[in-house]
């Protein structure tokens, strides 16, 4: 029997974000008898490179990478003062390693190191996949920008999720000369449809019977904006007795959110739902979706909240290309929380509709994209991306 071949991503962690859920998304579509996944990810906890994912606490996709016939393999986290290090401990990797057709590196901040040492040592093809349209702030930020210089020449193709994280990767003048393939991030669209019935048994069971139920799911970290999320809620609840807002995911940004939320005096309508593995009933639940982020590459999560026929407030930081039904309604985080929650008031009430069609047609499902994938895999062909 033939052996798969061997696709390695590289990645900051194997945590729920956004770039691990669309890659794990991908990776149960594949024919795994032929096309296999592997993780090369970063951790304080090593110093050099291992083979011993163990090594560092365990994260979200950990176990299920495994059982899909995986492998975890671990790099120490990169500092900018521990240049040489990371860069020995990447050498020593694919020295270690040849067995890897594909590498895609999604970790666009020390992409221009490690791709390059793999095509050195011998992997036929390397992929920088930019996933975010922005950097954050501070010290970290501009390294960041200094270290992706000049990246669309370190790699064999340059992939995006959106043409706006294209730009911030590997520059306007690259995208223009075509250089980027802009690949949306696609969901599987049939996990997250509308069901009525579901939506029901969802809400009686997190007794949320008869509520206006205000939704968002995401990473507690800087450029989802929850503080400002926080206080659009606090509006609502102002003019809505049945409001309640539930977020969806964890992070080093929480317990600030939480205290906020008691500032405000909305914490006992606030529900911190945590990390789910089924975060689809959720979204069943959910009456409306809010995403006020300050930026995102094309959000995986507004793609599931169409999916799931939520009507969506946005900000207009976030890249139209996200926009795959008319649920979609954009606005600036410039204006006072205040507008955000008239403007939900005013959309709360409709009727909620199955979109599959809409966004099975519009490329942003992850079956078809899957069967592109594995073409570009096996055979070198990008064309279908």
């Amino acid at each position: 029997m033939t052996e798969p071949i061997r696709v390695l991503h590289v990645l900051g962690g194997t945590g729920l974000g956004g770039a691990e859920s669309r890659i794990m998304d991908l990776y149960r579509q594949m024919d795994r008898g032929r096309i296999q996944f592997d993780f090369l990810v970063h951790s304080s906890a090593v110093k050099r490179a291992s083979d011993d994912a163990s090594a560092r606490e365990p994260q979200f996709y950990d176990q299920e990478i495994r059982k899909l016939g995986g492998r975890i393999y671990v790099l120490p986290r990169f500092r900018m003062y521990n240049y040489l290090t990371y860069r020995h401990a990447v050498k020593v990797f694919f020295a270690k390693h040849h067995e890897y057709r594909v590498v895609q590196g999604h970790m666009t901040s020390t992409a221009g190191v490690y791709l390059p040492l793999a095509k050195r040592a011998g992997v036929p093809v390397t992929v920088a996949h930019s996933r975010s349209a922005g950097t954050g702030r501070g010290l970290k930020a501009l390294a960041t920008k200094v270290m992706r210089h000049n990246l669309y020449r370190r790699a064999d193709y340059c992939f995006a999720c959106s043409e706006a994280a294209g730009i911030d990767a590997f520059g306007a003048k690259c995208v223009k000369a075509g250089r980027v393939r802009v690949i949306h991030n696609a969901v599987d669209v049939a996990k997250f449809r509308y069901d009525p019935d579901r939506r029901d048994a969802v809400r009686h069971r997190l007794r949320l019977e008869d509520r206006l139920v205000i939704g968002h799911v995401g990473r507690f970290h800087y450029p989802k904006n929850h503080p400002y999320l926080i206080e659009i809620f606090a509006k609502i609840c102002g003019v809505r007795d049945d409001a309640v807002l539930v977020l969806v995911g964890d992070g080093e940004g929480r317990e600030a959110a939480e205290r906020r939320c008691a500032e405000l005096g909305v914490r006992d309508r606030v529900v911190f739902a945590g990390n789910q593995r089924c975060p689809e009933d959720y979204y069943q639940a959910f009456d409306f979706f809010l995403l006020p982020s300050f930026y995102e590459g094309l959000p995986g999560v507004l793609v599931e909240a169409q999916a799931a026929g939520l009507r969506c407030l946005v900000s207009d930081t976030v890249t139209r290309e996200a926009q795959a039904t008319d649920l979609v309604t954009y606005m600036s985080i410039e204006l006072p929380p205040g507008e955000w929650a008239r403007a939900i008031l005013a959309q709360a009430s409709y009727d909620r509709r199955d979109t599959y069609s809409e966004l099975a047609e519009k490329g942003f499902d992850v079956r078809e994209q899957a069967r592109h994938y594995a073409d570009f895999y096996l055979n070198g062909d990008s064309s279908g991306l």
